[in-house]
C-alpha cells in the first residue's frame, strides 16, 4: 500500500476491500487500483465510497456512492463505479444526472415506484422475505389515503424531518378523514386517521425513505428520530358471557338466511385463534385431515404448521370442497362479505361491542390456553408465532401432544359457547 500526502490528506492507493475501509480515519481517502475514479473515504462519520470524475468542459466532481454497510460492500460499491464510468466514458455527467433526477421525482411517483418493485418481490422484510400481497395492498391503502394527499405533491429531495412531523400531526387530527367510493357495488371506504393511523403510516414512510436512500435520491432518511404515537396495542379478551352471547347469535344466524361459509368461519376463528386472513384465505390444499394438520403456505410469518383440533376439522369437514374452505357466495374465491357478517352477527345479533375484532377472538384464545397453564411454546406453536415455528419448519405433521393441547381450548371455547361454565372453574374470565 502506498501513501501519499496532499493538502493535509492521506491518500492511500491499494485494492478497496472492507479492511481498507474500516481502517481508514478521518481525513483519509483510499483510492482503488483495478476501476479509476474509485475510492472511499471517511469525513468523520462512517466512511463512503465515491467516484471522482471529469466532466466534458473538463472539471472534476466527486460522486457519492453511499455509505460503506448501509447497504454498500466493497463489490457492490466497485460495480456501481464502473457503471458510472460507462456513463462517463458516453458523455454523460452521474452526478448532474442524479441532481435532475433528485428535483424531478417527487413523493407519489416515488410511492409509485415502491409499489411496483414491493408487487415485484424486490421489497425484503427484515427477515429477508417479499412483503406479502395483502401488506403491498395495505401499503397501497395507506399512500391513497395519507400520503399522496398529504405530501404526493413534494419532491423528494425536498422533504424534511419538519414535514414529516407535520404529515403525522394532520393524520392524528383527521385532516385525511373522508369517503371514498370504491370500484365494487356499494363498496365504500371510510378514511378516518387517528394516532393508530398515523403510527402504522409512519412505519411505512420510513421504509419508503429508506428505499429512496437506497436509490440515491436522497442522502437520509427524515422519518429517522420522529417519534411516533404508540401503536395502541389492545390487551381486550371476551369474557365467557361475551362468548355465550357470541354462540347464541351464531346458533340463530345457522338458522336464518346467513351464507353458512361465513359462520362457520367465525367459529372457526374462536376454536382455534388463527387471524383472519388465515382462515379466510384456507385451502383445501392446505388441510390433511387423516393427520389434523394444516401447513399454511403463506402467513405474515411465513408458511406455518398448524395442529387442527377435533372442533376445527368438523366445520372444515361440513363444507363444500373445492379450492377455497370458506368460499364466496357466487366463486369458488376468498369470502368477500365476511365484514358485513361480522357486523351483523357479532355486534348487532350478539350485542357485542365495537371493539371486539376477529383479533380479540385471538386473544381471548391465547388467554384461555394460558388460564388451563399450557406452557408459552406450545400456544405459541397453536397460534403459528414466528419464535415457536423456527425448529418446526422440518416438520410437516404436527404431533399428538400439540394437537392435544389444541383440542383441550377449543373444548373450553366451545363449552362456554354453547352456555356452559367451564368443568374446573366457575369464575368469569376477566
Amino acid at each position: 500500500m502506498r501513501l501519499l500526502f496532499e493538502r493535509g490528506t492521506t491518500r492511500l492507493r491499494a485494492k478497496i476491500g472492507s479492511r481498507v475501509v474500516e481502517a481508514l480515519k478521518p481525513g483519509e481517502i483510499a483510492w482503488d487500483t483495478q476501476v479509476v475514479g474509485f475510492g472511499a473515504r471517511r469525513q468523520g462519520g462512517r466512511p463512503s465510497y465515491v467516484f471522482k470524475y471529469r466532466t466534458k468542459d473538463g472539471r472534476q466532481r466527486v460522486y457519492t456512492i453511499g455509505r460503506h454497510s448501509s447497504p454498500w460492500t466493497p463489490d457492490e460499491a466497485r460495480a456501481e463505479a464502473i457503471r458510472l464510468l460507462r456513463i462517463v466514458v458516453d458523455g454523460g455527467d452521474p452526478r448532474g444526472d442524479r441532481k435532475i433526477e433528485r428535483e424531478a421525482i417527487s413523493v407519489a411517483d416515488l410511492c409509485t415506484e415502491y409499489l411496483a418493485d414491493a408487487e415485484a418481490g424486490r421489497i425484503l422484510t427484515q427477515r429477508r422475505e417479499p412483503n406479502s400481497a395483502s401488506t403491498v395492498a395495505t401499503d397501497r391503502c395507506r399512500i391513497d389515503a395519507h400520503i399522496r394527499p398529504l405530501i404526493g405533491h413534494q419532491p423528494v429531495a425536498s422533504i424534511s424531518r419538519a414535514d414529516i412531523v407535520r404529515m403525522m400531526a394532520d393524520i392524528i387530527g383527521g385532516k385525511t378523514h373522508r369517503r371514498v367510493k370504491l370500484d365494487k357495488p356499494r363498496a365504500v371506504s371510510h378514511v378516518r386517521g387517528g394516532r393508530g393511523a398515523a403510527s402504522r403510516t409512519m412505519g411505512l414512510m420510513g421504509a419508503i425513505m429508506t428505499y429512496a436512500v437506497r436509490r440515491g435520491l436522497r442522502a437520509d432518511n427524515p422519518c429517522r428520530l420522529v417519534i411516533k404515537p404508540a401503536d395502541g396495542r389492545r390487551e381486550r379478551r371476551l369474557d365467557y358471557a361475551g362468548y355465550r352471547a357470541l354462540g347464541a347469535a351464531l346458533d340463530a344466524a345457522e338458522a336464518g338466511d346467513e351464507w353458512p361459509p361465513a359462520l362457520a368461519a367465525i367459529r372457526y376463528l374462536a376454536v382455534t385463534g388463527w387471524r383472519r386472513g388465515e382462515v379466510l384465505c384456507l385451502r383445501w390444499a392446505e388441510i390433511d385431515l387423516a393427520r389434523s394438520t394444516a401447513r399454511l403456505t403463506a402467513t405474515k410469518t411465513g408458511a406455518s404448521m398448524r395442529p387442527l383440533c377435533k372442533a376445527g376439522c368438523a366445520i372444515i369437514t361440513a363444507m363444500t370442497p373445492g379450492e377455497y374452505v370458506f368460499r364466496s357466495m357466487n366463486a369458488d374465491a376468498p369470502l368477500a362479505n365476511h365484514r358485513r357478517v361480522w357486523e351483523r352477527v357479532v355486534y348487532r345479533a350478539a350485542g357485542l361491542p365495537r371493539d371486539v375484532t376477529p383479533h380479540v377472538l385471538r386473544h381471548t384464545y391465547a388467554s384461555v390456553a394460558a388460564d388451563l397453564g399450557l406452557a408459552d411454546a406450545t400456544i405459541g406453536s397453536l397460534l403459528g408465532h414466528r419464535g415457536y415455528s423456527v425448529t418446526r419448519r422440518y416438520i410437516h405433521v404436527a404431533d399428538s401432544a400439540l394437537i392435544s393441547a389444541a383440542d383441550t381450548v377449543a373444548e373450553r371455547i366451545v363449552a362456554v359457547m354453547r352456555g356452559g361454565w367451564p368443568a374446573c372453574d366457575s369464575r368469569p374470565a376477566s
